[in-house]
């Protein structure tokens, strides 16, 4: 039994997946992995914790050439240590940019349906959400709207765009072609381009992921990006992510923002976690982590076809999180959700906190024996809906 099968029991250990759903309620939902993290980042761990002395961190100078070789090597982008503020998560890094380029009053764009945190965010520091919602197109799958994302940009109040790439929930690896207009009308306009792409490990056979700063030297020069190994790692609650910003305009901004809202610190098992992931040996794992995912979404798609084709399933080119249209029911995808909770004890997330009605988001990213036993229970929940209609 490899890493990617055996079943680990994580209730119990204060796990927001697990703990935070009633007893007997199969978890699918929160983007957080039912898998070990891979064995070179356990040992980093291990031998950092029997030191046990756990006080203030300090970031050495390997950390910054471990997240550089990373993308040097296994992207083809290759940032400059000086370009790097290390903080806790993502979603700080999301809302330090935010407090960085806007005041309040100002509208920051984003394309929906997106990570529930963007909405947050924004709202948060008192800025509008300017959305460009994604179109369906044949598959089904989601395509950029240009048109309306160029109209949005020319809003004058328009600051900044959170782009999500690869893009959670909507399941698209953007093409370097789509990354290249995207970025286009941000910069003609004035837009500063923030990018999160904190899923870049996990794509599907036949795609590649691009980084956003990669495509041109004017975007490197211009633009904001945001990655963490927390979640091809599993690693969430080890606290580490980073900001990379050539620019040293914008990225004096985003340090004083880091450091007036306290975001500055990390811990000592994230620095060296994240060292270790980024290594050979980590590679292996993902390599091994990205055919799980594969074949679960393989199977997922087969069982959508035979068992429910009246829930199409959007065509997933990376991330572990699958998309399905659940608009058939006409019922609130809260509802639903609270729906499948309650009776057939299986928790998805609902589209309506992504911004879509109509809409379920399934994590795929555990062993077969869950997915089989989470897929028997969707199909039952879903099937029950119908006959109610």
């Amino acid at each position: 039994m490899d890493n990617f099968e055996k079943l680990v029991d994580r209730r119990g250990t204060n796990c927001v997946k697990w703990d935070l759903v009633p007893e007997g309620v199969l978890p699918m939902w929160v983007a957080d992995m039912d898998f070990e993290t891979a064995p070179c980042v356990q040992a980093a761990v291990l031998e950092r914790a029997r030191h046990g002395v756990f006080g203030y961190t300090a970031v050495p100078d390997s950390y910054y050439e471990s997240v550089c070789g990373w993308f040097s090597k296994r992207h083809g982008w290759r940032p400059d240590p000086s370009w790097i503020i290390y903080c806790p998560g993502v979603v700080p890094a999301i809302s330090a940019c935010v407090s960085a380029f806007t005041e309040p009053g100002d509208k920051v764009i984003i394309m929906s349906p997106v990570y529930n945190c963007f909405f947050s965010s924004i709202r948060n520091w008192r800025c509008e959400t300017l959305d460009v919602p994604l179109l369906t197109a044949d598959g089904p799958r989601y395509e950029i709207d240009f048109v309306a994302l160029e109209a949005a940009a020319k809003d004058p109040r328009a600051k900044m765009m959170l782009i999500c790439s690869p893009h959670n929930p909507a399941g698209r690896v953007w093409t370097r072609d789509e990354l290249e207009r995207v970025g286009r009308i941000c910069l003609d306009n004035g837009v500063v381009p923030v990018c999160d792409e904190i899923h870049c490990e996990f794509v599907m056979p036949g795609f590649e992921f691009v980084p956003f700063a990669s495509v041109c030297p004017d975007f490197e020069a211009s633009s904001v990006i945001l990655n963490s190994p927390s979640k091809a790692f599993n690693i969430a609650g080890l606290q580490i992510s980073n900001i990379i910003c050539a620019n040293p305009e914008l990225r004096a901004s985003i340090d004083k923002a880091v450091n007036v809202n306290e975001i500055c610190d990390v811990n000592p098992f994230g620095v060296l976690a994240l060292q270790a992931a980024y290594t050979d040996e980590g590679w292996q794992w993902l390599q091994g982590l990205n055919a799980r995912i594969a074949a679960n979404y393989a199977r997922l798609s087969e069982f959508m076809r035979a068992e429910l084709p009246e829930f199409p399933l959007y065509k997933m080119d990376g991330t572990y999180l699958a998309w399905i249209d659940c608009k058939v029911l006409r019922t609130p995808s809260a509802e639903l959700e609270k729906s499948l909770e309650a009776v057939e004890k299986v928790r998805l997330n609902c589209g309506s906190m992504y911004g879509q009605e109509g809409f379920m988001r399934i994590n795929l990213a555990c062993p077969p024996q869950l997915l089989e036993e989470g897929l028997s229970r969707i199909e039952k929940g879903l099937k029950r809906h119908l006959e109610s209609l």
